[in-house]
């Protein structure tokens, strides 16, 4: 059996295939006013296609705990009602697909208030949408990014109770997975590193102290949760910056940790949070650092970044150097991936009756 395509179980759920989306922001929400950060018909477009195309489980984009967690304007949200009601048709449909649902639960700090990546990508004010940014030191992402306001001690358990009530929210919306997203420079990978986080508080210096955010949040989700579905968490298993910011050493040391909080995957990405890091990209150039996360805890594991190859990626799975693999932008250039892969690998995936015909 291909290794790609055999089943893989967390707690009382089976996701059917290791093919999994990675989150990709799409900045095509409202970006104020009812329909602010809610998901429309690109947004069921969008993971509908990836979901009749074969794909194992789908993680929404990076999707605000709060409207000024958002990276952009245009980012989706699950602070309020009308959100929760627009993702069920989503949730729904993926479901009927065989599809597992998931949401990546998020904040993006000091990297807020940002413009569409098309439109340049640069902080926007009041005038274009945008807000203050928070973050955990008064120090800005790039010296075009706004200075963020410190968070007080208050504000930091605010920001808890936000991850919690948005993850009470994704439950309700259908969701069967929830990643918090604690990577690629945003609010809580600013927490974990020196590099960003100055703080001489309970929540800075120290290792212990600097991932203390982390895992009150960790807590606070998995506390309404339910226990019998699993909870990821995203790392940046590198800030780029050794031995100045965030390590795979601390990767390594923190994956212990988040498991024995009750993290059930950990999505091992990378970089993000230093503007002037030299990052040496490939094919598969993250796959190491999830690699060694498994072969030294006991948490399980799913690689992304530059996975493109059929070949590739089942090689990665067999191989144990992960779980599972999750494709971002090749997928967005080919939604039927997936059922590609079967065909190659000698795989199954479930094919909607009107597509039947093109197998």
């Amino acid at each position: 059996m291909s290794a790609l395509f055999a089943p893989f179980t967390l707690r009382d759920l089976t996701i059917p295939n290791r093919i999994w989306m990675a989150p990709m922001c799409q900045y095509s929400a409202a970006p104020d006013g009812p329909g602010a950060g809610v998901p429309g018909d690109w947004h069921f477009a969008h993971y509908a296609a990836r979901a009749t195309g074969g794909t194992g489980l789908i993680l929404t984009e990076a999707t605000g705990v709060s409207a000024e967690g958002r990276i952009s304007p245009y980012d989706l949200g699950i602070w309020n009602d009308t959100q929760v009601e627009a993702f069920r048709r989503i949730t729904r449909f993926l479901v009927a697909q065989g599809t597992t649902p998931g949401i990546q639960l998020a904040h993006a700090g000091r990297k807020a208030s940002t413009e569409r990546p098309w439109k340049g990508g640069a902080p926007v004010g009041a005038d274009g949408h945008g807000w203050q940014p928070v973050g955990p030191s008064a120090l800005p992402f790039t010296e075009r990014h706004q200075v963020p306001d410190e968070l007080s001690v208050e504000q930091i358990q605010v920001v808890v109770r936000q991850f919690a009530e948005a993850a009470q929210r994704a439950l309700a919306a259908g969701f069967e997975v929830a990643e918090i997203h604690g990577a690629h420079g945003y609010l809580i990978n600013e927490f974990l590193s020196p590099h960003s986080n100055h703080r001489t508080d309970a929540y800075g210096g120290s290792w212990e102290n600097r991932t203390r955010f982390a895992l009150e949040v960790v807590d606070a989700v998995r506390a309404v949760w339910p226990d019998e579905k699993p909870l990821f968490f995203r790392i940046s298993a590198t800030d780029w910056l050794d031995p100045a910011g965030w390590t795979a050493d601390d990767t390594v040391r923190f994956a212990g940790a988040l498991h024995t909080h009750g993290v059930d995957l950990l999505d091992v990405s990378s970089g993000g949070n230093a503007s002037a890091a030299s990052i040496p990209t490939g094919p598969g150039y993250q796959v190491p650092f999830a690699a060694r996360v498994k072969a030294e805890t006991p948490l399980p594991v799913a690689a992304v970044g530059l996975i493109t190859g059929v070949e590739q990626a089942e090689k990665i799975v067999a191989n144990g150097e992960a779980d599972a693999v999750l494709l971002g932008r090749e997928l967005l250039r080919n939604p039927s991936w997936a059922r590609q892969a079967a065909q190659e690998l000698g795989g199954s995936v479930r094919v909607p009756d009107p597509y039947l015909r093109s197998v």
